[in-house]
């Protein structure tokens, strides 16, 4: 091992560093100001958000999945409702079904691309389904020209999950529009610090065209108060993104579409070095902004064991899908199999990718792939 080059899976203390004058005369702004909840730094990142994405509004939020929670409460879903969506994300926009008290419903994906089949959902949909979820996963968008034309054929609404898909832009006929700008009600954001956008801790937020869903989210987000120490609206709760955090995400916003730009350069390079491997690469789809560079391998835990321990971190991304877990088993209801969906479970691995890497280190990633496979 000694000489040979480690390469981590991520490294947020490079971002950091180049940023380090930015932000610290951010967060000393906010010291100063004196004001630390739902100010201007709060209100000028959601109204710069909402123009980067071509959003009517933005919501600033404590958190990706406090953003799905709202959302859905928002368009009144609640016990005996059902919600679509797939079962190889993480698991928050499941929890945050089963907190409004409405079932999941779980659908396969398309194994090209790891993101709900359109084709499964009408066979999926009954009177009591109120709402499609799908999951914009590893920085590809799904297919949303198919989700949205079917919504309308029943009368659905659509709330995106996009914590991993900022900048990412919808594909086919809406190639142009970028993700949380497009037609459903409402796309949820997550800021976590590993995301392609993220703050210095937690955070999240929505989008929408319609403002009086934004006007709603806004009084959710703050016990449902439509005036200071009035509730309108039952089921609000503490869910607000603070100043912090926004006048970070403010920083860092300016730099995103360079930044997802450099992760496609990456992707590149891996796909141009990895050609020829008994792995299945993500497609060079122009509108993915590669939160994650995942392939699918047979051998995928020899090669994870390999890849480790030549000091190379990798991870996956999911290894049990949601309808597997034991919290949610039982809660949850599958339309048929997920044969897709439980295969990727035991192939999918993520490698090293985020704007800072260099050449010399995907390089080094490469090589040691391609040592596994002799």
């Amino acid at each position: 091992m000694s000489g040979r080059l480690r390469v981590p899976f991520g490294d947020l203390a490079r971002q950091a560093a180049e940023l380090d004058p930015e932000v610290t005369d951010a967060l000393a702004r906010v010291a100063r100001s004196g004001w630390y909840i739902l100010g201007h730094e709060v209100t000028a990142f959601e109204a710069e958000f909402a123009a980067f994405c071509g959003a009517e509004a933005c919501v600033g939020v404590a958190s990706g999945a406090e953003a799905l929670y709202l959302a859905l409460t928002a368009l009144d879903v609640g016990p005996g409702d059902e919600v679509i969506t797939v079962a190889n994300a993480c698991v928050y926009q499941v929890a945050a079904i089963v907190q409004t008290g409405a079932r999941p419903v779980f659908v396969d994906i398309d194994p090209a691309t790891h993101t709900l089949d359109p084709a499964l959902l009408e066979a999926a949909i009954t009177p009591r389904t109120r709402v499609l979820l799908p999951v914009h996963l590893y920085g590809r968008a799904a297919d949303m020209a198919a989700i949205w034309s079917i919504a309308r054929l029943y009368d659905l609404q659509v709330v995106e999950d996009a914590a991993q898909a900022h900048g990412a832009r919808y594909p086919g006929p809406d190639a142009g529009t970028l993700v949380g700008g497009g037609a459903s009600a409402i796309c949820c954001f997550s800021f976590y610090p590993s995301k392609n956008l993220g703050a210095l801790g937690d955070g999240g937020a929505l989008t929408t065209r319609d403002p009086d869903l934004a006007a709603r989210l806004r009084r959710l987000r703050m016990y449902g108060w439509g005036e200071k120490y009035i509730a309108v609206e039952a089921g609000g709760r503490n869910s607000r993104l603070d100043e912090l955090q926004a006048a970070v995400l403010r920083v860092k916003l300016r730099r995103l579409a360079a930044w997802n730009q450099a992760r496609r350069e990456r992707a590149a390079w891996y796909r141009e070095l990895l050609a020829g491997l008994p792995l299945h690469l993500p497609a060079d789809d122009p509108g993915h902004v590669y939160h994650l560079f995942v392939v699918e391998c047979d051998t995928r835990d020899a090669l994870r064991r390999h890849l480790l321990e030549a000091g190379i971190g990798c991870d996956v991304h999911y290894p049990v899908p949601a309808h597997l877990q034991p919290a949610y088993a039982a809660a949850a209801q599958r339309q048929g199999a997920l044969p897709h969906t439980e295969r990727a479970a035991t192939r999918v691995l993520s490698l090293p990718l985020f704007p800072e890497l260099t050449r010399a280190e995907v390089e080094e990633v490469a090589r040691t792939v391609r040592a596994f496979f002799g």
